[in-house]
């Protein structure tokens, strides 16, 4: 249970305390921005937004760097070797008593929240990045538990580690180009933030991207109408005998939950998951609910089950879950985009279940990590092959793909990992695009905007909760750019 004393506005001593620790660490002359995070020695923190607790968080992550002392924290940008960039908030999931005899005042706030945190280096280019949520079973304060995490994965990050051979040097520069894309929400939030930050690279290019499900989006790409397309799922064969995939990036499909006065976050087996969106379980104090929530007061009231009603990539990696852990589901409704549902109703992409999960009370859906965070919304700990009840984060979701069984191929699907810590609703995310494109020009913007993706763009996915590609995946479908046509 995620509990914490009230968050208590920062004091001028505080603030003086802050002060003092930076200046204590300021180097006093000029840095020279480096392009490598284990490089820098010198952190300079810029003012956080997300809203009034930003200031707090901040005020933590600098006092938790200070102390590790493998970072100088300086109060100029100038004086920095890198630069820290973040965005956070806290919000109060509801109460929880201490007293049960008087519940109604003798009670403490649990919060959600997150700190998201990209580090720059030479000429603006990404370093590294870091999502951050609260811990499982933290006490304290949230702001505290919060930046510790981000300045632990931040200090981590900076140990030395083997270059990529494959990593480009330099940017080629490109005619002026425009390319159009749909598909995948899954990863609409990160592709929007890397296309934007490819055309500051590149002026002449422009990128459109249009989320409107992995469908869609690969039924157009076949039809010629795009240059590429986003899918969360790896076409069939016979579509694919004329199209390339890359891997881009690491995901999660999270169970989220709408239910007054819970603020403890849920367990769910596979099988009631499945039982759920079968129609078997209708209630949420049903037993089977129940047994893996022990002390937890869930309501006498049906269950409103949501689900995409657009062709998606994130019913696929759904349905896929599903139909490994039961057979019931497999036998009756199967993996696939768009699905025969048992029960509940639709709602087009992440961005829609999301919006009518948060409106509606008692109800349940299914959405990519990203946006479950951006909503303010619960989200449940699913039990894995293992038998461990794991939260969708960054490293549960690269233990996945880790444990997935392929080495330096990802693997069409890696749910239902075998990992201990595995989260077991996790994915790949795609791009697809013809083998071969007759635009010389567009055929050099796909090639270099693939290879700053597995290069460059690996280093600013885990802002927004995402996790970045294993290391000899990248490596790989590197070297079969070589071939890009």
């Amino acid at each position: 249970m995620r509990k914490y004393p009230p968050p208590q506005p920062a004091t001028g001593l505080s603030k003086i305390c802050c002060l003092m620790i930076i200046a204590a660490f300021c180097t006093g002359a000029a840095a020279e921005r480096v392009d490598s995070l284990t490089r820098a020695r010198t952190l300079y923190v810029e003012t956080f937004t997300g809203g009034v607790q930003a200031a707090q968080l901040r005020e933590s992550l600098v006092r938790k760097l200070a102390k590790s002392h493998r970072f100088q924290v300086v109060q100029s940008p100038a004086n920095a070797d890198a630069v820290v960039t973040g965005t956070g908030q806290i919000w109060v999931r509801g109460f929880v008593a201490i007293n049960p005899h008087t519940p109604a005042t003798d009670r403490e706030a649990a919060y959600g929240g997150y700190l998201s945190l990209e580090v720059d280096g030479a000429h603006g280019q990404p370093l590294w990045s870091w999502l951050a949520t609260p811990g499982q079973r933290a006490w304290g304060s949230v702001f505290d538990d919060i930046a510790g995490r981000a300045a632990k994965e931040l200090v981590g990050a900076a140990e030395p580690a083997p270059a990529s051979p494959m990593s480009p040097s330099h940017p080629e520069v490109l005619a002026k180009i425009s390319l159009t894309a749909a598909g995948a929400t899954f990863p609409a939030p990160l592709y929007e933030k890397w296309f934007e930050d490819f055309e500051q690279i590149h002026p002449g290019v422009r990128l459109h991207y249009d989320p409107v499900g992995s469908e869609l989006g690969n039924n157009e790409l076949f039809q010629g109408k795009l240059d590429f397309a986003g899918s969360d799922l790896v076409p069939e064969p016979a579509m694919t005998a004329h199209m390339r995939r890359v891997a881009t990036v690491l995901g999660a499909v999270v169970p989220i939950y709408n239910i007054k006065g819970v603020t403890r976050d849920l367990r769910f087996t596979p099988e009631t998951l499945a039982d759920i969106y079968l129609g078997r379980v209708l209630r949420w104090n049903d037993p089977e609910i129940l047994r893996s929530n022990k002390g937890v007061n869930l309501p006498d009231a049906p269950i409103v089950v949501l689900h995409r009603s657009d062709g998606s990539g994130t019913s696929w990696v759904w349905s896929d879950f599903l139909s490994k852990v039961s057979p019931a589901w497999s036998s009756s409704v199967g993996r696939g985009t768009t699905l025969r549902w048992p029960v509940g109703s639709g709602e087009e992409h992440n961005e829609g279940v999301a919006e009518s999960v948060q409106k509606t009370p008692n109800s349940i859906g299914y959405v990519e990590l990203t946006y479950a965070i951006q909503h303010e919304l619960s989200y449940a700990a699913v039990r894995n092959r293992a038998g461990e009840y794991i939260h969708a984060d960054l490293d549960s979701v690269a233990e996945a793909a880790r444990t997935s069984g392929a080495s330096d191929t990802p693997a069409p699907s890696i749910t239902d990992s075998s990992g201990r810590y595995a989260y077991p609703i996790s994915s790949f995310t795609w791009l697809i695009l013809p083998a071969q494109t007759a635009d010389a020009a567009k055929r050099a913007g796909l090639a270099e905007l693939l290879r700053w993706i597995l290069t460059s763009g690996q280093k600013e996915c885990s802002a927004l909760g995402y996790a970045p590609l294993p290391r000899e995946i990248v490596d790989s479908q590197l070297k079969s750019l070589s071939d890009f046509q």
